[in-house]
């Protein structure tokens, strides 16, 4: 690195500028922090001393350690006081206009060899670069919040950008203990422009009512294990922020999928921008405060539990596949007893032995007495008939993602099944009101989707069509909490919330790489290092399986008819060369 880096100033002291600061800070360099006024300038001195308080009440770091700290910042209001910075960071709101005014005076304040970069997360950076006298030492930087624990930063290349401003930047955020990820100048960059087209999808189901708040984060949480939900996360960023960034993207790209759902906008309007104004799409103890309190919106803790439930004592499944033992297992463990129905006896046969071996593996673990297990055993009984269904309350389908085939056997399950019974399906992708109309009761079927592994996932989504009995949709509720589950209730429409939800974003991973804007490694650095999130687009597309995902994705499309959810050519191409995933050992990465 060529450049020393000892002084660097950051103008904006937001939740964003504050944490900058302290990222700087805690790498023993002096910062310069700047606002407008003596007011911002303590509200930015309280983001920081919440943050070093909080760490050093969790036991994260020393008194001693936070009182040093302290001692590299200076705090000021003159801009003209970073004349001796090597590198001054802008972290001000979201407006071109602003932004390309402070660099421009700072162009006139810092040395001729100091670098000037901009914390945008989604306004071109050479735009704000040529409001400058010298725009070669213009770069983007951008931190994603809370600045001192995420380890991604975006470091923004323009045209015009000199490569050794680059390349000092680089190695200045890796000095930092950052991953940096070189990227063009782009709308959104890598992670923003992946992130708020999902962002943005999550506010069109809610604002068409298709789910709840709560349900829609529940579900990416618990079906996906992302930190947090999408609109729970829209009020962290700060909605007018979310504005912002997705008309930006909107304008540069003209995707309509970035196109900001009308509701955010009026939220705007109404004062309602997330955590900082104390109310978003949740509301909150306060302003700035994380603390969700009840609202008009909040439902009723036993909303599934009222009167009229359908009594479920014995339960029904059919298939032996992985999803169809694991969802006998889930059952019989939470105390049903259990008949499961298989097209063979080896098939039954390995349906007991996977769960034997199962509980075997978590009685070793300590997880599970013997006596448990061997009740556990005594709660199943399988067949190769599905006449034996005849008198469970519930028949859950585990059988191949086929309409055809799955559509003959609900014609049987409605000859064989008893009056008042439940025929759920585990579809993932299939119409479920298409299931129901090839049977006399179409009111009693329900989608029940686990999630695989279905003993481990949490979540189940319970899928009503446009003829499912209120009360079939609350028993099934119901029954999922019983089994130790968190049910989420969305209508019968393609990928219902998870997988419609998570499809596109991995498909516009698709395109960025097929675009040559990103590498897929430094695409899923982005997104598990920014976001948060346990994997990867492509190590995630790559354990799904490329052709599970097309045809998930194809669905989509039929569905939507929506320009932006068509297949990535590069998706398609990889399927048809058999190149799948890790299960043909090749996919978006080469398997050993």
């Amino acid at each position: 690195m060529s450049r020393e880096f000892t002084k660097v100033g950051v103008v904006g002291l937001g939740t964003m500028g504050a944490g900058i600061v302290e990222v700087f800070a805690r790498n023993a360099i002096d910062v310069l922090a700047v606002e407008v006024d003596e007011r911002a300038l303590e509200r930015g001195k309280g983001f920081l001393t919440a943050s070093l308080d909080r760490a050093v009440s969790r036991g994260k770091m020393a008194q001693d350690d936070a009182d040093t700290l302290r001692g590299h910042v200076t705090f000021t209001t003159d801009l003209a006081d970073c004349a001796d910075c090597q590198l001054v960071v802008e972290a001000v709101p979201e407006h071109l206009d602003l932004k390309k005014r402070i660099l421009s005076t700072l162009d006139g304040i810092v040395g001729s060899d100091a670098i000037l970069a901009t914390n945008t997360s989604s306004l071109p950076v050479t735009e704000i670069a040529v409001a400058t006298a010298d725009p070669k030492r213009v770069v983007g930087m951008h931190f994603f919040n809370p600045a001192p624990v995420l380890q991604f930063v975006e470091v923004i290349k323009t045209v015009i950008t000199a490569d050794d401003v680059f390349e000092d930047v680089k190695a200045l955020a890796e000095r930092l203990g950052k991953k940096p990820v070189v990227v063009g100048d782009r709308a959104g960059f890598i992670a923003n422009a992946l992130l708020f087209g999902y962002l943005n999808h999550a506010v069109s189901m809610f604002e068409s009512k298709y789910a709840t708040r709560e349900d829609l984060d529940a579900a990416m949480r618990f079906g996906c294990g992302y930190p947090m939900g999408p609109l729970a996360l829209l009020d962290l960023i700060g909605l007018d922020t979310a504005y912002e960034i997705l008309d930006t993207m909107y304008k540069q790209g003209r995707d309509r999928l970035h196109a900001p759902s009308p509701i955010i906008k009026q939220m705007v309007s109404a004062g309602l921008t997330g955590r900082k104004s104390g109310h978003g799409f949740y509301t909150y103890a306060g302003p700035s405060s994380s603390q969700v309190v009840g609202d008009s919106a909040t439902p009723a803790a036993d909303a599934a539990d009222a009167a009229g439930l359908r009594p479920i004592a014995k339960v029904g499944v059919v298939g032996s596949g992985t999803m169809a033992g694991g969802i006998v297992e889930v059952f019989a463990k939470a105390g049903y007893d259990v008949i499961y129905v298989a097209r063979g006896e080896d098939k039954v046969a390995g349906v007991r032995a996977q769960i034997e071996k199962n509980n075997a593996r978590a009685i070793d673990k300590g997880r599970m007495t013997a006596e448990d297990a061997e009740a556990l055993l005594g709660r199943l009984s399988g067949s190769t008939s599905r006449d034996a269904l005849a008198e469970v309350d519930i028949v859950v389908e585990a059988i191949a993602e086929d309409l055809a085939i799955k559509q003959d056997l609900f014609r049987d399950l409605d000859r064989v099944c008893k009056a008042g019974a439940i025929l759920a399906t585990t579809t993932s992708s299939l119409p479920i009101i298409d299931l129901a109309a090839v049977t006399e009761r179409p009111a009693d079927v329900v989608g029940m989707h686990f999630f695989n592994p279905a003993q481990v996932m949490k979540l189940v989504e319970v899928v009503h069509t446009v003829a499912t009995a209120p009360d079939v949709t609350a028993s099934v509720v119901a029954l999922t909490r019983a089994v130790g589950k968190h049910p989420v209730q969305c209508g019968d429409r393609s990928g219902f919330i998870v997988n419609a939800l998570l499809f596109p974003y991995l498909n516009d991973a698709i395109k960025m790489l097929e675009a040559h804007y990103a590498s897929a490694d430094d695409i899923d650095t982005a997104m598990k290092t920014g976001c948060g999130l346990p994997m990867g687009p492509f190590e995630l597309l790559d354990v799904v399986g490329l052709d599970v995902s097309l045809a998930i994705q194809r669905e989509l499309y039929l569905e939507f008819r929506e320009p932006g959810f068509a297949p990535a050519p590069l998706l398609e191409q990889l399927v048809q060369a058999g190149y799948l995933g890790r299960k043909t050992k090749r996919g978006f990465r080469t398997y050993a």
